[in-house]
């Protein structure tokens, strides 16, 4: 039955670069919820430690896994209330870097902040 259904059917014709979404596809992105959802604002690693609400700050390194945590108090106490947290976060991690190979290029730490 499988072959029968094969042998009949049309093929079917890819979208090619130059040609035109069909409406239908328009009208989906136009009816999706989060497209009047309004954007987030600035991300908090372009923050100055000043600027941000949290008092909890926390980076964790994508390549060994390890978290590390300060409070904003302390953040604010150790590098002054203008530091950017990105670059904060990654001073800590490079403080504590545990994945040393001795070759510049692969050493330290590749910061994800949350």
């Amino acid at each position: 039955m499988a072959a029968a259904v094969g042998r009949n059917a049309p093929p079917a014709r890819g979208w090619a670069l130059g040609d035109d979404l069909p409406a239908d596809y328009w009208q989906a992105i136009l009816d999706d919820a989060s497209a009047d959802r309004v954007p987030p604002g600035p991300s908090i690693r372009t923050q100055r430690l000043a600027d941000i609400q949290r008092h909890l700050l926390r980076v964790a390194c994508r390549r060994c896994g390890r978290t590390v945590e300060i409070q904003k108090v302390d953040a604010t106490r150790l590098y002054g209330q203008n530091a950017i947290w990105a670059e904060v976060g990654q001073r800590l991690l490079e403080n504590t870097c545990q994945a040393r190979t001795g070759r510049y290029e692969e050493d330290g730490c590749w910061p994800a902040f949350d």
